[in-house]
């Protein structure tokens, strides 16, 4: 998936994904996607919980290798 914006959060450990995801998703506009590249496993069920609490889409995600592909679209 094309997105409009990518985060390497590689080698970031909770919350540190998340927070960052949160300030990108705040520059963008609806309808943008963020795609988000993260290490830590927990990621996958922070990011869950992330879209759920901020009403932002989870539209995608994926295990690619040691990666945990995360794509959120802005509410």
């Amino acid at each position: 998936m094309n997105a409009t914006k990518e985060l390497d959060a590689r080698g970031l450990n909770c919350p540190l994904p998340i927070l960052k995801a949160k300030k990108a998703l705040s520059d963008m506009t609806s309808g943008q996607t963020l795609k988000v590249i993260a290490t830590d496993a927990g990621s996958v069920r922070d990011f869950q919980a992330f879209a759920k609490q901020t009403g932002n889409e989870l539209v995608e995600q994926a295990t690619e290798g040691s990666d945990f592909i995360t794509v959120l679209k802005r509410r």
